[in-house]
C-alpha cells in the first residue's frame, strides 16, 4: 500500500524504469480523453508494443464496447467488466473469454435484472450507463459521462447495491456492480497468465499500472509501480490508497508520459 501522497513520474529511477516488462492501464480518463483515445495516447501503446513491452487494459467498461478496441488498438488485451471478461487478438480474430461459467452468468444476468430495477425505481435521477446493451456480467449507472448524481445520490446507488449482495465500485464515469468475486486485480492475473505465462504477483516490479479513479485503489497498493494519471487529484478527498507516482499530463497525456519514459530508460 501506498499511503503517502504520490510522487512525480518524473522521479522514478532509470533502473526501474528499465526493468519494467508490461503495462497495466485503465481506459476511461487514463487512456482516453473526452471519451476517445487521443493521437499521443494511441501512439504510446504503438511506441511500447514496438518496443515489446506488452499493454494489458483493465477496465469497467463492457464487453460489448470494448470489442472493437480489443482489435483496433496496439494492445495485447483488454479485460473487461471489472476483470469478468477478456477479449483478444487470436490469429486475425477476436477471442472472448469468460471468468464465468456459462451457468453463472445466466443465473447472475436475472440477479443484475432485478437489481437495475430496484435502483431505478429507488434512487432519484438514477439512469443506466449508455453503453449498458454490451453488459454481460454487470451492471453500471451513469454518474458523470452522459448524466449526473451528486454524492448522495452515489451513495443511495452503492446502498442498494451492496446490499443486494454484489460488488460495487465507483470509475470516473460509472457505478459498476456485480455478482462474483473477480475484481480488476483478478482480470490482471488471468490475463497476464492466460497471454503472457506470468505470475504477476511474483513478478510485480516489473510491472507498472496506470490508473485515474477511485477504483484503481486496490491496483494502486498492490503494485510498487503503479502511476496516477494527473487527474486523478480530483478525487483525492476520495483516496484512501494512493499510488506511488503521479504524471504531470492528464489522461492520455498523462500515459504517453509514463510511456516516454520506460522507452527512454530502455534506449
Amino acid at each position: 500500500m501506498h499511503p503517502a501522497l504520490p510522487q512525480p513520474w518524473s522521479d522514478i529511477s532509470r533502473t526501474d524504469a528499465r526493468a519494467v516488462r508490461g503495462v497495466l492501464t485503465d481506459i476511461d480518463d487514463t487512456l482516453t480523453t473526452a471519451g476517445a483515445i487521443t493521437p499521443d495516447a494511441l501512439q504510446a501503446l504503438a511506441d511500447l508494443r514496438a518496443a515489446g513491452v506488452p499493454v494489458l487494459a483493465i477496465t469497467g467498461r463492457p464487453m460489448g464496447w470494448s470489442r472493437s478496441f480489443a482489435m483496433e488498438w496496439p494492445i495485447d488485451a483488454i479485460v473487461a467488466e471489472n476483470g469478468a471478461v477478456g477479449l483478444f487478438r487470436q490469429a486475425d480474430a477476436l477471442r472472448v473469454e469468460y471468468d464465468q461459467a456459462d451457468a453463472v452468468r445466466d443465473a447472475n444476468a436475472l440477479r443484475l435484472q432485478a437489481a437495475a430495477a430496484r435502483i431505478l425505481s429507488e434512487v432519484p435521477g438514477a439512469t443506466l450507463a449508455q453503453d449498458s446493451a454490451g453488459r454481460v456480467t454487470d451492471l453500471a449507472i451513469d454518474h458523470s459521462e452522459f448524466a449526473h448524481l451528486n454524492a448522495d445520490q452515489i451513495e443511495h446507488v452503492l446502498g442498494v447495491m451492496r446490499a443486494a449482495g454484489m460488488t460495487a465500485t465507483v470509475s470516473s464515469i460509472h457505478i459498476n456492480a456485480w455478482f462474483g468475486t473477480h475484481h480488476k486485480l483478478s482480470g490482471a492475473r488471468w490475463m497476464a497468465k492466460r497471454l503472457h505465462g506470468v505470475d504477476l504477483d511474483a513478478d510485480l516490479a516489473r510491472w507498472v499500472y496506470v490508473g485515474d479513479s477511485t477504483n484503481d485503489q486496490m491496483m494502486f497498493g498492490h503494485f510498487p509501480l503503479s502511476v496516477g494519471v494527473a487527474n486523478l487529484m480530483a478525487f483525492k478527498s476520495q483516496l484512501v490508497v494512493w499510488p506511488a507516482f503521479i504524471t504531470q499530463g492528464e489522461r492520455g497525456a498523462g500515459f504517453a508520459e509514463v510511456a516516454r519514459t520506460l522507452l527512454a530508460a530502455r534506449a
